[in-house]
């Protein structure tokens, strides 16, 4: 039965989604916004085990009923201003309504609650919140595009999502933070061409689905699990170090193809400011994903005979295989697909 109530929760929550893209009126879009939402909170408290769970759930539901009734109130003077044809106060609406979807979406300086409410997460659920639930925000706010206010927000999520990793020891907060300093590409590549930022948006859905499987496969969720897992199988280990430096953004990985989008894209456009440093402040996203991997790989190293007929690679499933492959080779694979052609 629970399940069943999952699965109706899960589709309704796509639904809702699906609705504020949809839609051609923003009250529409905030209706949609409102079944997402209130489908999310059921399939965040599955987690019995987890005691943040409900702690995670609250916080999240405050921040979103209070984004949502910041963004109706909006939506109504700002139809109340237009019928009146009071024009002047349409640049303070704007930036009223995108402070709401940058919130909802977990976009710097709006990011406060996005850490707190992955820590208290299953590793699905933390996939949905990071990749599902930033859709809707993030199409709406690509109708309302404001320069100044984009840029600042855009340098801030990539200063917070790359500093704020470095002093974590939970995997699943380094994750929001590293989500927070795409969240800051997106916008960027959003500034510049709709297209771009669904691009970058998918690979990075397909990279986040392809290291939180193996977080979850394993159950790892703290820093300290990682140093101790010498017994794992050095496959695995080396899967899970190359899948990081792919959401790193590190060539020749898939992870590379977005930026180097935006980057082309940047150059293109002679906004060479901002292109150094998002560069510069990704590198440090980069460095913290290496803390991760180095002690795994080069500190307490050992293996026992009794634990050699483990075959870490049999916990892997075929779709988790898939996608690593796809996630470390798929560059390559389109470079060669794009020399054939």
């Amino acid at each position: 039965m629970k399940k069943i109530s999952n699965n109706i929760f899960f589709v309704t929550l796509i639904f809702g989604s699906l609705i504020t893209i949809s839609s051609n009126s923003w009250l529409g879009a905030w209706m949609g916004l409102e079944i997402n939402l209130l489908s999310f909170i059921p399939l965040m408290n599955d987690n019995k085990k987890n005691l943040l769970t409900s702690e995670s759930s609250l916080k999240y539901f405050l921040t979103q009923a209070f984004a949502s009734s910041i963004l109706l109130f909006a939506i109504i003077l700002v139809m109340f201003l237009y019928n009146n044809n009071f024009m002047l106060f349409h640049n303070f609406n704007k930036i009223l309504i995108l402070s709401t979807l940058l919130l909802k979406s977990g976009a710097a300086p709006f990011h406060f609650w996005f850490p707190e409410v992955m820590e208290g997460l299953s590793w699905i659920n933390g996939l949905i919140l990071m990749t599902w639930q930033k859709i809707a925000p993030l199409m709406l706010i690509s109708y309302n595009y404001m320069y100044n206010f984009f840029m600042i927000s855009i340098i801030l999520s990539m200063l917070i999502g790359s500093l704020g990793g470095l002093n974590q020891v939970s995997i699943r907060k380094l994750m929001a933070f590293s989500s927070i300093n795409h969240l800051g590409w997106m916008l960027l590549a959003m500034m510049n061409n709709e297209m771009l930022w669904m691009t970058y948006f998918c690979l990075y859905s397909l990279l986040s689905f392809s290291i939180i499987l193996m977080f979850n496969n394993f159950k790892l969720f703290y820093f300290n699990q990682m140093f101790n897992i010498s017994i794992m199988n050095p496959i695995v280990k080396l899967l899970i170090f190359l899948n990081l430096l792919s959401l790193g953004g590190l060539p020749p990985f898939l992870g590379f193809l977005p930026k180097w989008l935006v980057i082309q894209n940047l150059t293109n456009m002679g906004q060479l400011f901002i292109l150094t440093l998002s560069v510069c402040l990704t590198l440090i996203t980069l460095y913290f994903y290496l803390r991760l991997t180095y002690s795994m790989f080069m500190l307490n190293y050992q293996k026992n005979l009794w634990m050699l007929k483990n075959n870490y690679i049999n916990k892997m499933s075929i779709i988790n295989m898939t996608f690593n492959f796809i996630s470390i080779g798929g560059l390559l694979m389109i470079f060669m697909l794009y020399k054939i052609l």
